[in-house]
């Protein structure tokens, strides 16, 4: 099964993670087919905290991918934010 799902990066108390399309049997930061954006929990000033291709999930959503908790709530906040910014 194809999922959506978050990848760590960042330093030692300093995470950041992409927003990954993958198999679900890969490890978390092992092999993606596509990446669709990024979260920074930690953003602070002009930082942007998520950045995500809406137009994107959308196209994998259709072909059956799964979203995880965590991607289908900043899911929904980025599509908020566009809502509001358009």
């Amino acid at each position: 099964m194809v999922k959506i799902r978050l990848t760590r990066g960042g330093a030692k108390k300093r995470p950041f993670y992409h927003i990954i399309v993958t198999d679900s049997r890969s490890a978390r930061d092992g092999r993606n087919i596509e990446r669709v954006g990024y979260y920074n929990p930690v953003a602070s000033g002009n930082d942007q905290r998520i950045v995500l291709d809406i137009a994107r999930v959308d196209h994998w959503v259709g072909n059956g991918a799964q979203l995880t908790d965590k991607v289908r709530n900043l899911y929904k906040e980025a599509t908020k934010a566009q809502a509001t910014a358009a």
